[in-house]
């Protein structure tokens, strides 16, 4: 690169990636630059915080690394439907340093509700929520809780920071504008935020006092004139008692309450970010329309946790990684491997007759479950009688079309086939209208089923009927021909309750979507549009928490060797990053989530238009053509939303 005058030359920092997808961010050439920078000590309370700071918004799609360049500030502008979670990130870069050992300096981040003119709300904390995005292997992936409503970062020297806003919309919200702002500061490395420098004693204490004074005033409807004085006398008396505290002492002086005018000036100092949500009068349906069932491997939890399999703590963690993982759209099943890929897969880890698995079972938000064909702990009962007492007692419940056994994974040879076929026989003698799901990519080996391969593949419904019922083929088999896509369909005989669903794994590998770390966040969420695209009635995801065997819950997460990194793995031990008891999301599950999003707006499009008219959709829009033609930019997924928002709402 040559230059001349004063341009120095750009070097473009290393981009670190693990797949071709990994391209996608770490360099971008549209810097924002500051031409007048500041000199000296830098007091960040008397200076605004635009001149500190560099602030920008990306789409959920973007992998913001660390060295991504500035780009100009524009306000957040968002549509959702009732029962939807719609994410933006918000990028933050010290243009100078005004902190000290080693930070470049301190931001506090405080959000406002988002209201609308009617007076309805969306709360922070509750529809609204922050997280920081963690890098992991130098790429973007982990989304580790702020606090909220105000939280505070520390930015370091050249490094990019990048916040996770999600706006997660109740189904019963009230459609609307709904405005509020995301207001950014820089501050004094030494201050803390109340609810840092707050003991969790000072903090029960100032909730319980505040809890007593509203439970004091709520109930005055209907009340005696004289009782309603005497409580707001005593709840003015409970606040008044919390305002003189220590905790606000900073605002007193001897003679009463200091001028304010100082905060009103830090505050006119700040960054304020303006947010805009569309709330339309749609509603995601609560059951997902394509069932995405995906594996927690019981042994990783039981080895990192160090609990006991069967143990009280054993039930309690499973039973929180499930309800953790419904708010994805997604059917969690338990898994543990046997020989031979046999696998033993379950929803609920109790007995059908225990009233958690109905609580589970009959959740609107599952919309799939595994039903095991033996005991998941010890009782003293044959895995045959086990299994019969179970489909007993399942298939006299509304929940039961729900029910589906996963036997076996990627059956290979004869032996294997054979093996599943038996084991299909005794659940369907108790139950002829079970549905047994068996993934696979190939048929028996050691006995073709024709000369050609794929004819071979095709071949395998028949094999195996009636056997199976939910054929569930990998995406690498079809690679790039979305044509054979039909060839398999044109096998399946869905008007006897067959399904054709699909899974990715290990493969396929860039450019097809698939969900490895350090492709590109359109391919993350063009997993589920392929699925829409090619007819599949649903989705298999082998593991969720599949990491490297650890003993302790905090311990280094390491992706198993041999498999591409981000494989069979889509949420972190909460302890990892902080104190916190809760999985960690990642980025990857955000857009799992936004693409099961996507096929609910398409199904809405097509119940009006008809399926084929959601297909040409998604080819007018660019969003989709095919697993090598997708759209690597965010703006086609807004065209295909808005134009859904435009023509069906009522």
């Amino acid at each position: 690169m040559e230059n001349s005058g004063d341009h120095q030359e750009m070097v473009v920092p290393p981009v670190e990636g693990v797949a071709g997808g990994g391209t996608a961010y770490g360099w971008s050439d549209t810097g924002v630059n500051d031409p007048r920078p500041l000199r000296g000590a830098i007091d960040p309370t008397k200076v605004p915080s635009l001149e500190l700071l560099n602030v920008w918004c990306m789409p959920n799609t973007a992998n913001v690394g660390p060295q991504d360049m500035p780009r100009e500030l524009e306000s957040i502008s968002l549509l959702a439907a009732r029962n939807e979670r719609e994410s933006i990130q918000i990028a933050i870069s010290p243009k100078v340093s005004w902190g000290g050992s080693g930070i470049a300096g301190t931001v506090q981040v405080q959000c406002t509700d988002l209201c609308s003119p009617c007076g309805a709300r969306l709360a922070v904390g509750q529809s609204l929520t922050l997280r920081r995005v963690v890098p992991v292997l130098g790429i973007p992936d982990a989304l580790v809780p702020l606090d909220m409503p105000v939280c505070q970062l520390n930015l370091f020297p050249g490094e990019t920071t990048v916040i996770w806003v999600s706006i997660d919309v109740p189904i019963e919200q009230t459609p609307g504008q709904y405005e509020g702002e995301i207001i950014i500061s820089a501050s004094k490395a030494e201050a803390e935020s109340t609810n840092q420098s707050l003991s969790k004693l000072e903090k029960h204490q100032l909730y319980r006092e505040l809890r007593d004074c509203l439970d004091t005033v709520e109930p005055l409807e209907g009340k005696p004139l004289e009782e309603v004085v005497e409580r707001v006398k005593s709840a003015t008396s409970s606040l008044r008692r919390v305002l003189l505290s220590p905790l606000f002492s900073d605002f007193f002086s001897d003679n009463g309450p200091i001028d304010m005018m100082e905060e009103d000036a830090i505050s006119s100092l700040s960054i304020r970010l303006k947010i805009s949500l569309t709330v339309w009068d749609f509603v995601l349906p609560v059951t997902p329309s394509v069932p995405a069932v995906i594996g927690i491997s019981d042994t990783v939890i039981e080895d990192r946790f160090g609990v006991e399999h069967g143990s009280n703590e054993w039930f309690e963690l499973l039973d929180q990684h499930f309800k953790w993982l419904l708010q994805y759209r997604i059917s969690p099943y338990f898994c543990r491997w046997g020989n031979g890929m046999r696998v033993l897969t379950y929803t609920s880890p109790w007995p059908a007759d225990h009233p958690k698995s109905d609580e589970y079972f009959s959740d609107p938000r599952l919309a799939a479950y595994a039903v095991p064909n033996g005991p998941i702990v010890p009782c003293g009962d044959t895995a045959k009688d086990y299994l019969r007492r179970e489909v007993e007692i399942l298939k006299t419940k509304n929940h039961w079309r729900k029910a589906y056994f996963y036997l076996w994974d990627e059956p290979l040879n004869i032996e294997q086939y054979t093996s599943l076929r038996r084991m299909a026989s005794d659940i369907h003698a108790y139950a002829p209208d079970a549905r047994i799901l068996t993934t696979y990519y190939c048929g028996p080996s050691d006995a073709p089923l024709s000369t050609n391969n794929f004819e071979a593949f095709l071949k395998v419904p028949a094999f195996l009927r009636p056997h199976t019922q939910i054929y569930c083929t990998s995406e690498w088999v079809i690679g790039n021909r979305e044509d054979l896509a039909k060839d398999i369909i044109a096998e399946i005989q869905t008007e006897n309750g067959e399904e054709w669903w699909t899974y990715v794994c290990l493969g396929p590998g860039d450019p097809h979507p698939n969900w490895h770390l350090g492709m590109r966040g359109t391919q993350h969420r063009a997993v589920m549009w392929r699925v829409w695209k090619e007819g599949g009635t649903g989705f298999l995801y082998w593991g969720a928490n599949c990491y490297e065997k650890a003993t302790v819950p905090s311990a280094e997460i390491k992706f198993r060797r041999g498999l591409p990194p981000g494989d069979g793995v889509l949420f972190y031990p909460g302890q990892v990053f902080s104190s916190s008891q809760q999985p960690v999301a990642s980025l990857r599950l955000e857009r799992l989530l936004s693409g099961l999003q996507d096929i609910e707006y398409l199904k809405l499009y097509a119940s009006r238009y008809g399926r084929d008219e959601s297909l040409n959709l998604l080819e007018k829009t660019g969003m989709y053509l095919g697993p090598e033609r997708y759209t690597s930019e965010h703006r086609p997924i807004d065209v295909m939303r808005g134009e859904v928002y435009r023509t069906c709402q009522s």
